[in-house]
């Protein structure tokens, strides 16, 4: 990001489009305004409006500090154990891989990054991608959502 700033790209008017983890959240204190204006796509931002994703924040910036910012790994493991936690009720406690597993597909699961799914077919997260740009909001840096791809499989299926 800073070598596409230092090289005057943005100025001449070449714009960056990639991937969400070139510009992720955690990373952009860092990489500073260099990545204004950034173009990706991911399935997760601090940004994300909604009331659990305004709570998931809530709750870090309370456990880690003011300056920290969860990012698409963090979201990931909190999903993860919501999912635990989900069948694992479900199942009484009495956790059976068999039936963990019969009863994981097809949960679904009001995350802080918008509403996900276990495909019934291949296990895999069914999600949203959403397409984000790099902009300043109260002085920081933040990957606002424009666009979104609502149900994304994995392309594999």
């Amino acid at each position: 990001m800073k070598t596409y700033a230092q090289r005057g790209l943005a100025q001449a008017g070449i714009k960056l489009v990639t991937t969400g983890d070139v510009v992720e959240d955690a990373v952009l204190d860092a990489i500073g305004d260099s990545a204004l204006g950034v173009v990706s796509t991911h399935h997760y931002s601090m940004a994300h409006e909604s009331p659990e994703n305004r709570a998931f924040v809530k709750a870090w910036v309370e456990a880690f500090g003011p300056a920290a910012r969860p990012d698409f790994i963090n979201v990931g493991a909190y999903d993860a154990m919501e999912a635990i936690f989900r069948v694992s009720k479900k199942l009484g406690g009495v956790i059976d891989p068999d039936r963990f597993m019969a009863e994981i597909k097809g949960l679904e699961i009001d995350s802080p990054r918008g509403h996900i799914f276990i495909d019934p077919a291949t296990r895999d997260v069914v999600q949203t991608v959403y397409v984000r740009r790099v902009e300043k909001k109260d002085g920081r840096l933040f990957n606002v959502e424009f666009e979104k791809f609502p149900d994304v499989k994995d392309p594999r299926d």
